[in-house]
């Protein structure tokens, strides 16, 4: 045998060798043992962090690592892998992505042959959470019993089994989730949570004479509650949800009011749940008058600047047989300071003004408000 010939066995031969250690050295992941734990997070709604747990039976020296999610809806750049059990003797070395495959292969150095616990976190989609919540007020409107679900949807390609799930409120739970799967479950319940019954009427979307138009106009009404400890909430935030409200009607049974849905709400915090419209209380507003003063021109005698004398009168009358709270919305847009006004306000912000106005059975009430917008262009 010549040289070459002997030199091409010699090569042929360790390089079979090299191939059997390398693929002595690598690792199915998804033929490895159950996960020891899993964690869904479903604090941010617009991805779903899952983070599980898995154990590496590892050798000494450098080992592949498969990772494959066919039909499973993770998303490739975010998964991470980090070395629990020996941090400083296995490292990571590099990262591949098989073409044409939804699959990753890292490449892993140990010191020493042993079991290592990893943990591996993506983002998946196809798996989060709704909130629905169903209110029943007492005949009087007086207080609610609140009742709040948790609906957990599985769409994401995958099984997990006593998953650690977290919630953006409240503590965690352990639950089985699998693939297609809807749960719904129960998150908390309180009960005779005191609410005051309000109607709103913003001058910006409600018109302001309803007699002049053809169909019935009715003021928006809602249903006040605090998120304290004191009427029996404010353990933590209120998640954002939709709420069905239903009212007892004194016979044994519920009648169904409407639904609206609640915004985030902090502890402490106050919330509005909508029911719907109410032709109980009118208002009709008008403009009295409008005119500029101040007048300023430039030197060719052109009106560059000027203000605007304004006064709004608004009637407001109660057609109920019991008391009612009115929260008027009023809007000055601009610069402005208040020349008269009869009823007191609060300062939304620099152009919005809040009023609360309280009216006995069947009383009628006015608003005469007179203002100066400045520097009109």
């Amino acid at each position: 045998m010549n040289a070459f010939k002997i030199f091409r066995f010699c090569f042929i031969s360790l390089l079979l060798v090299l191939t059997s250690l390398t693929a002595h050295a690598r690792i199915k992941l998804v033929s490895l043992p159950e996960r020891e734990d899993v964690v869904i997070r479903l604090e941010n709604r617009q991805a779903t962090l899952v983070e599980e747990e898995r154990v590496l039976t590892l050798q000494k020296g450098v080992n592949q690592v498969d990772f494959s999610w066919k039909g499973v809806g993770i998303d490739p750049d975010s998964i991470r892998l980090t070395i629990l059990s020996h941090p400083d003797r296995v490292k990571l070395l590099n990262v591949s992505y098989p073409p044409s495959e939804s699959a990753l292969v890292w490449e892993i150095a140990s010191e020493e042959a042993w079991e290592e616990k990893v943990r591996v976190s993506y983002l998946l989609k196809g798996i989060d959470s709704l909130i629905a919540y169903k209110a029943i007020a007492d005949k009087d409107e007086k207080q609610i019993d609140l009742r709040s679900n948790l609906i957990l949807r599985n769409f994401s390609g995958e099984d997990f089994e006593k998953a650690r799930v977290f919630l953006d409120f409240g503590e965690s739970f352990e639950k089985n989730t699998v693939h297609e799967q809807t749960q719904q479950m129960l998150l908390f319940t309180a009960a005779a949570i005191p609410i005051e019954k309000l109607w709103t009427f913003d001058a910006q979307i409600q018109p302001w004479d309803p007699t002049r138009l053809e169909v019935n106009v009715g003021i928006p009404v809602s249903y006040r509650l605090k998120n304290i400890k004191e009427n029996h909430l404010g353990k933590f935030a209120i998640p954002q949800g939709k709420v069905r409200v239903f009212q007892e009607d004194g016979h044994e049974s519920t009648i169904f009011l409407g639904e609206d849905t609640i915004d985030y709400v902090p502890t402490g915090e106050n919330t509005m749940i909508r029911i719907g419209d109410s032709r109980d209380i009118v208002i009709t507003q008008q403009k009295m008058h409008s005119k500029n003063i101040n007048v300023r021109r430039n030197k060719d005698n052109m009106v560059v600047l000027h203000d605007i004398d304004e006064k709004i009168y608004a009637k407001i009358e109660n057609f109920k047989d019991q008391p009612a709270v009115l929260t008027m919305i009023q809007h000055i847009p601009g610069q402005w300071d208040m020349a008269d006004c009869n009823m007191k306000y609060t300062l939304k912000d620099s152009s919005t003004l809040e009023f609360e106005i309280h009216l006995a059975p069947g009383e009628k009430k006015e608003l005469n408000m007179r203002y100066h917008r400045r520097n009109v262009r």
